[in-house]
């Protein structure tokens, strides 16, 4: 079987030959053919309106490098693993964004990321070794130094505004990461993105670019301070961050209509009053007057006074009608006025309110407010630089996921959107997930969570994700209310390299050496991997999401592993023609099984293969 993750190109070309097959000659792309389908004139002519940088060739070079590498599963540094739905996952983003592609590609609801700001001093992996082949890539993606930590030469490292390509190394570390993430999302999914006005304009149109502009729902303007800085240094301070917001496919979303409403806000709520004594309670109103250009249903409607409106109205007479037998139509000025339509505060407050574009810190949230909540999850301390409100992320949660939709974060700092899922789960009653990726980087000397025993970014998150959700479960048990908040867990998994060597190329010195190559065709897999970890291997690689339950069941003399959604059998311990035959009455749709286990005896293996072929089962041998 293929150990790659998908591959980008492939999956590209074959949307557009399903789309337009007359693009396509020879099973390659006619530009000119293509040009013409779409109705656009084919010229030499290069100048087109476009966002360009140095290296943009280079990072779609890396977008479509696929890797090899896996996540090995941490049962015991994770909690309730057999349970859990959320994912919180240490390697590189970019890594593991190919690495889920399989898994995940068109499940997750909602992304939100708040990626380096590019203001100088950030340090962050963007591509720069364009020469090197894919083995040297992918050994250099995996080194760690001698305590186990990703090497910051050449890979991760200070962006500086002295760099002669201080916005072009940024956009070429985002640019593959946007579009695998586009990948993920379902079709209604929504991504929102964290900036400020460093990289705005860039970031607008790198995601016009990715996305599509009649995608882009939205730039939410958020005011992050509370206070109003006097800096006499700068003309005009800084109060303020940008948030991105682009749908997969805005008519599919609308279609869906898998956005919502924000709650109303005491000020809204303050709006609504009950002068008549309704037994629906407050209410508020609006004309039922059609306005001016707006078209409607021509009638005439009398007031309780007598007076006669002949106008233009919001619906039909019929409609109307129905309204004022339920008490929904009020006339002001003592009965006299033009008719008012009710609305009531609890329906408002079940559908919301329409998001606007600007989020203020009084209703969203504060950069001091997040500070804040960190710090009470850590006793106190400050483990962590710039942190999200929840009240935020909150509020972006709530327009556009519910149920048991997928949220995915893949810059996870200090894990404030998970912490947002699990609390507006418990508001809502929702059943969201989440799956956060942050990459094991060394905190920096003179921080203070290297004092308080933290060496990397992802313990720091890992740490807060164990606080809040064991504190959350807790409660629940105190509370006996398991049904209504269930208690919730955490998997645990780490990104490495593959446990195959067949699939890692960083394992050969060089083509000549064909001793070794022989050995590597002969036992697959590395030296003492466990059989968890070959497993997920395999799981990942045929889609098998990381929150799946993998039962353990024998099969003659031999262990086997079920999963169940993609009736899919596993074999790492052994097969014979007991298990064979007992396998063939259960029906599996495929099995995969380690070459391995047949000792070379080829004869042996094709014997099983045909078996299977026979019953209509899928054999595969890794």
């Amino acid at each position: 079987m293929d150990g790659t993750s998908l591959d980008i190109t492939q999956d590209l070309i074959k949307k557009l030959r399903e789309i337009i097959p007359g693009a396509f000659a020879e099973d390659k792309i006619d530009i000119d053919r293509f040009k013409q389908l779409l109705g656009h004139p084919v010229d030499t002519e290069n100048e087109r309106y476009q966002l360009s940088w140095a290296g943009k060739a280079e990072a779609y070079k890396v977008l479509q490098m696929p890797t090899t590498a896996t996540l090995i599963p941490k049962p015991d540094e994770s909690i309730n693993w057999t349970a859990a739905d959320n994912i919180f996952i240490e390697g590189e983003n970019l890594e593991v964004l190919k690495v889920l592609q399989k898994a995940y590609y068109g499940k997750v609801k909602v992304i939100s990321i708040d990626p380096p700001y590019n203001t100088g001093s950030d340090s962050f992996i963007y591509p720069d070794k364009f020469s090197e082949n894919k083995e040297e890539y992918q050994k250099r993606v995996g080194e760690k130094d001698e305590e186990g930590y990703m090497m910051k030469e050449g890979l991760f490292r200070p962006n500086k505004r002295e760099s002669g390509q201080f916005h072009s190394n940024w956009l070429s570390m985002m640019l593959p990461r946007l579009f695998l993430a586009k990948n993920l999302l379902r079709d209604d999914g929504v991504i929102f993105v964290h900036i400020d006005d460093n990289e705005l304009a860039n970031l607008k149109l790198l995601m016009d670019e990715i996305f599509g502009e009649d995608n882009r729902e939205a730039i939410i303007t958020w005011r992050r301070r509370h206070n109003q800085p006097n800096d006499k240094s700068k003309m005009i301070s800084k109060v303020a961050e940008y948030i991105l917001v682009y749908s997969k496919n805005s008519e599919a979303l609308k279609e869906k209509n898998t956005f919502y409403g924000l709650p109303l806000s005491d000020k809204r709520q303050d709006d609504y009053t009950n002068p008549d004594n309704d037994p629906k309670g407050p209410w508020s109103s609006k004309p039922w007057k059609a306005g001016s250009g707006q078209s409607g249903s021509k009638y005439k409607i009398i007031t309780p006074t007598g007076k006669v409106y002949d106008e233009e109205w919001m619906g039909a007479e019929t409609t109307f009608q129905s309204l004022l037998a339920e008490g929904k139509i009020v006339f002001p000025s003592s009965g006299d006025g033009y008719p008012r339509k009710k609305f009531y505060l609890s329906e408002r407050m079940d559908e919301g309110q329409c998001a606007h574009n600007f989020w203020n810190h009084s209703e969203f949230g504060s950069n001091q407010e997040a500070s804040a909540e960190l710090a009470e999850i850590f006793s106190g301390k400050n483990v962590f630089d710039n942190p999200k409100p929840l009240r935020l992320l909150k509020a972006i949660l709530k327009i556009a996921s519910a149920n048991d939709d997928i949220v995915m974060d893949f810059f996870g700092g200090s894990g404030s959107t998970a912490q947002a899922v699990i609390e507006l789960n418990k508001e809502d009653k929702g059943k969201r997930k989440f799956i956060l990726v942050q990459l094991p980087e060394k905190i920096k000397a003179g921080d203070e969570a290297l004092q308080y025993g933290y060496s990397t970014i992802s313990e720091v998150t890992k740490a807060r994700l164990e606080k809040v959700i064991r504190l959350h479960n807790t409660k629940v048990s105190n509370d006996f209310n398991f049904e209504n908040s269930p208690q919730i867990g955490l998997r645990h998994f780490k990104l490495a390299s593959s446990n195959f060597k067949i699939w890692r190329g960083d394992l050969l010195e060089s083509e000549e050496d064909i001793i070794r190559q022989l050995e590597i065709f002969k036992k697959p897999e590395k030296d003492n991997p466990t059989d968890l970890d070959i497993l997920w291997e395999l799981a990942l690689k045929n889609g098998v999401p990381l929150t799946t339950v993998i039962e353990e069941c024998k099969i003659g003399e031999y262990l086997f592993y079920k999963i169940t959604p993609r009736n899919l059998y596993i074999c790492l311990q052994g097969i014979d023609q007991e298990s064979v035959k007992e396998l063939i009455k259960m029906k599996p749709s495929s099995i995969i099984c380690l070459d391995s286990l047949f000792n070379d005896n080829d004869c042996n293996k094709t014997n099983v293969q045909l078996q299977f072929i026979d019953a209509g089962i899928s054999f595969q041998t890794i």
